[in-house]
């Protein structure tokens, strides 16, 4: 399947071309299936809370997460486009595109 090249690009990058992006393909698996905080995303990832914060900020300025609620408690989703595609997200990491 075809999919639009910026959405496409900016997953590349972020989950293949920098630092990090296996703990943000990971993050990205946990909120496939559940939204969490940060607290239960850095024990996911045996990683501290810091490291998770970082990540998931990236994740939130590239429109890949999104947040409800506010401070401690925040809960992160899946941004509503990549849970419908998240096949795409599999083929990224699968090196198949």
């Amino acid at each position: 399947m075809d999919f639009p090249d910026e959405y496409h690009r900016i997953l590349w990058w972020l989950l293949v071309a920098t630092r990090g992006g296996q703990k943000r393909a990971m993050i990205m698996e946990i909120l496939r299936d559940n939204p969490e905080n940060i607290n239960k995303i850095a024990e996911a990832l045996k990683s501290n809370y810091r490291t998770a914060q970082h990540h998931i900020k990236v994740l939130l300025d590239n429109r890949i997460v999104r947040k409800e609620g506010d401070g401690y408690g925040c809960i992160y989703f899946l941004s509503d486009y990549y849970q419908k595609n998240y096949h795409m997200v599999r083929e990224i990491i699968e090196g198949k595109k």
